[in-house]
C-alpha cells in the first residue's frame, strides 16, 4: 500500500483530556517495521492515565498517545528487515528492553530496568493510524484470526503470565476476583493449563453471566459472602480486580501453601492478614505485564481455547478515545471497548 506522509493521533495533553492531532508519519529505522494500526484495545492502565497522570510509578510528564493492545499490518520495513514481511498481519508486544542487561540475557526482559513500552510517557503508544514496532516484537497471526483477536493477544498475555506466575497446572483449583477481559480470560487460560476448577467472583450480574459462559464452573457475587464456605480451599488465587476488599475477602480461601498473584490494578498500598500468610505458608505476588507469551496466545487464541467472543463491547474512532477510555467506568455492563482508526469520522 502507498503510506501516507500524515496521520492522525490521539493525544493525552492534560488531565481527562485526549486531543486528535495530525503528525507525520514516522518511518521506521534498523530492526524495526511502520505498522498500519488496524484494532487497539482500551486497557485498565490508558484509563489511570487518563484519569490520574500515572500509574504506579509512571507518571505522565507531558504529552503522549495512550494505548498498547495492538493489531495491524506492516506496510514498510527498516534496515536489516526482511521486506517480505510488508503486508504481514500481526499482533504488537508493545515493549522494548534493552537486551543486553542481567535480566534481558536470563530471558525475564520484561524486567529490564531500561524497558521501554507503548502508551507509558515517554514512549507513545498505539491510539494512532501507524506505528513504528521492533521486528521481533511484530507477530505474526493467521488467517485464523481477526484483528481484534490480534489486539487481544496483549491482555490474553497477561493472563498467561498470571498463570505462569501462579503455577497452575493439571488438577488445580482456582480462584479469580474480577470478571473483566483479564479476569474471564485467565480463566480460561487457567483451564487451558490444567485447572480442574475455576471460581470468579464479581459484583455484576452481567459479567458473572459472561464468566460462566466461557468456562467458569461458579460465579459468586462478590457483594455477597459466597466466598465464606471456600475457606482454606483454593490451591490458586488470581485477583484480576485491584479491590483491595475482593483481596482480603479471598485470602482465606487459599489453602497451605499456596499462591496468590496479584494482577489489577488498585491502590499502592494494602493490608494484608500476615500471620496467616505465614501460618499457611502462602505465596503472594505480583506480576509485572509479561513476558515471552506470544506464540502461546496466539496459539490459544488461534484453535478457540481461548474464546473472545463477544468480549469486545464497544467500537470508537480516534476521535472517540475520551469516550472510550471511560467506558468500562461509565457503563456497568462493558466489557471491552476497542478503538478502530478506520472508524474516525475526522
Amino acid at each position: 500500500m502507498s503510506v501516507p506522509s500524515t496521520m492522525y493521533a490521539s493525544v493525552l495533553t492534560g488531565p481527562k483530556r485526549v486531543e486528535l492531532e495530525s503528525r507525520p508519519v514516522p518511518s521506521p529505522g534498523a530492526g524495526g517495521v511502520l505498522i498500519k494500526v488496524t484494532a487497539v484495545g482500551v486497557c485498565g492502565s490508558d484509563t489511570h492515565f487518563f484519569e490520574s497522570g500515572a500509574v504506579g510509578d509512571i507518571v505522565v510528564r507531558d504529552h503522549v498517545v495512550l494505548g498498547h493492545e495492538t493489531a495491524g499490518e506492516i506496510v514498510a520495513v527498516g534496515a536489516g528487515v526482511d521486506a517480505s514481511r510488508v503486508g504481514t498481519r500481526v499482533a504488537v508486544e508493545p515493549q522494548t528492553p534493552c537486551r543486553a542487561c542481567r535480566f534481558c540475557k536470563r530471558g525475564a526482559y520484561h524486567l529490564c530496568p531500561s524497558i521501554r513500552f507503548f502508551g507509558a510517557w515517554p514512549v507513545d503508544g498505539s491510539f494512532a493510524e501507524f506505528v513504528i514496532v521492533d521486528a521481533d516484537f511484530a507477530h505474526e497471526i493467521p488467517s485464523a484470526m481477526t484483528d481484534e483477536q490480534g489486539a487481544l493477544a496483549e491482555p490474553v498475555s497477561v493472563a498467561i503470565h498470571a498463570a505462569r506466575r501462579a503455577g497452575v497446572t493439571a488438577g488445580a483449583r482456582v480462584l479469580i476476583t474480577g470478571a473483566g477481559p483479564i479476569g474471564v480470560l485467565t480463566a480460561q487460560v487457567a483451564k487451558a493449563f490444567g485447572a480442574v476448577e475455576v471460581v470468579i467472583s464479581d459484583p455484576i450480574a452481567k459479567r458473572r453471566d459472561f464468566a460462566r459462559a466461557r468456562g467458569a464452573d461458579e460465579v459468586i457475587d462478590s457483594a455477597g459472602d459466597g466466598l465464606a464456605r471456600f475457606d482454606q480451599y483454593f490451591d490458586i488465587y488470581i485477583d484480576a480486580s485491584g479491590s483491595a476488599q475482593a483481596i482480603r475477602a479471598a485470602l482465606p480461601t487459599i489453602v497451605r501453601g499456596g499462591i496468590a498473584v496479584l494482577v489489577g490494578m488498585g491502590g499502592n498500598q494494602l493490608d494484608v492478614p500476615v500471620a496467616m500468610l505465614q501460618h499457611r505458608e502462602i505465596t503472594l505476588t505480583g506480576t509485572f505485564r509479561y513476558v515471552n507469551t506470544w506464540p502461546t496466545e496466539i496459539d490459544l487464541i488461534s484453535r478457540g481455547i481461548v474464546d473472545t467472543s463477544g468480549i469486545v463491547t464497544g467500537r470508537y474512532g480516534l476521535d472517540g478515545v475520551e469516550d472510550a477510555l471511560m467506558k468500562a467506568k461509565t457503563d456497568p455492563e462493558a466489557i471491552k471497548t476497542m478503538i478502530i482508526p478506520a472508524l474516525t469520522a475526522a
